[in-house]
């Protein structure tokens, strides 16, 4: 098959690049060709593309792009040109020029709209009125026509019907998934600790996600300096680009003057983000809203005990396999979890144990990307 995705691929965009990455390794493994066309701003960075994949880049349009960020003039031009030489677009998340444009321009080749946890209902509250305006203009209209509408968990299909007010007929569930090889070797324990100063005798908790408002960081770092105030021996580190909080992060530091408790490292890559996951005592997201969080999934994957939210997109299956420590969320919730997790080391083994099981099982890149592959095949079918 002849395969578009359709994404802001860049590091700055968070989770899509790297699940569109990993599929994309699968998919050319198996002899389909895949494509990605994707809007760019001067100073962003693009994602790292796979061998034998091809990534467009279309600058975003001044000007309508600082309101309609996604905007772009030559992204539409290109799909006017090409859109009938692929066999399917894959288009991720609403509510962005890119997902519009496809609907826009044909009605013939197989369109799947993948939700990303966008309808959640504390992420459609914000900018709603945006939401609100392109809903009324064409969004709902295209949800429905897509071929396939692609969620990840029985939450996101209970917000597809209530967004659009009646059932989707072709929507499935598949799951992110992480590529268990990349996590097979970690670097030395310790290398991480070394490189950014933090000292060997503190348990070392790591939040590593944007630092965005909706990741719970208003929880955390309340909750953690309650923590560490009574246990000293701890040390957070933040790791993750700004998306709007690094600025509230850093005055909350310093009103607390925590500034040897708490380590703002930026966003880490490659070697960088495995050597955190293998120094971490805990990994947290007390997140309010997350499609299906690949931080967590890596986290598991590299067998650090986590302690989340149950809306990081898979908080029933967490529950129901003991994967990983759930708290309330709030600051106070934030607290006694550490509490809890940090103060057991057999709880943090036990729970590691399930986690990496869990994704063996249910979540290898390898088993979600043919479920998704073989949902093009059908559509493909029933389009011709």
């Amino acid at each position: 098959m002849r395969i578009l995705n359709i994404c802001a691929y860049s590091w700055q965009t968070g989770g899509p690049p790297k699940i569109i990455f990993d599929h994309t390794q699968v998919a050319l493994e198996l002899g389909h060709q895949v494509d990605i066309l994707s809007p760019i701003s001067p100073g962003e960075t693009p994602y790292t593309v796979p061998n034998g994949a091809r990534l467009i880049l279309c600058q975003r349009t001044p000007g309508i792009s600082r309101f309609f960020r996604e905007f772009s003039i030559e992204l539409y031009q290109y799909l006017r040109r090409h859109v009938r030489e692929y066999d399917v677009i894959h288009c991720h998340g609403l509510w962005h020029f890119g997902t519009l444009s496809p609907f826009l321009l044909d009605r013939s080749v197989a369109k799947i709209i993948t939700i990303h946890g966008v309808l959640d209902r504390w992420v459609y509250a914000h900018n709603n009125w945006k939401k609100r305006l392109m809903d009324t203009v064409a969004q709902k209209e295209f949800l429905r026509r897509a071929d396939l509408v692609q969620i990840n968990n029985t939450d996101e299909q209970a917000d597809v019907l209530r967004y659009l007010g009646w059932q989707h007929p072709n929507v499935v569930i598949i799951p992110n998934g992480v590529p268990l090889s990349d996590f097979t070797e970690l670097p030395p324990k310790g290398q991480f600790r070394a490189k950014y100063g933090l000292p060997d005798d503190k348990k070392m908790v790591l939040f590593m996600s944007r630092l965005n408002a909706k990741k719970g960081l208003d929880l955390l770092l309340p909750g953690f300096h309650a923590y560490v105030t009574q246990h000293p021996d701890a040390v957070l580190v933040l790791a993750g680009s700004d998306d709007g909080y690094e600025a509230e992060v850093r005055r909350f530091v310093e009103q607390h003057a925590l500034q040897e408790s708490i380590r703002v490292v930026g966003m880490l890559t490659g070697d960088d983000k495995k050597a955190a996951l293998a120094d971490a005592d805990l990994f947290t997201l007390p997140s309010y809203s997350e499609g299906f969080s690949m931080a967590v999934l890596e986290a598991m994957a590299a067998g650090t005990p986590a302690l989340v939210s149950d809306r990081v997109g898979f908080g029933e299956v967490i529950r129901e396999h003991n994967a990983a420590g759930l708290i309330e969320l709030t600051s106070e919730g934030v607290r006694a979890g550490l509490e809890l997790m940090l103060g057991d080391a057999a709880r943090r083994e036990r729970v590691s144990r399930n986690a990496t099981l869990l994704v063996q099982t249910r979540y290898d890149i390898k088993i979600v990307a043919r479920q998704l592959l073989n949902e093009y095949a059908k559509i493909v079918i029933a389009k011709t």
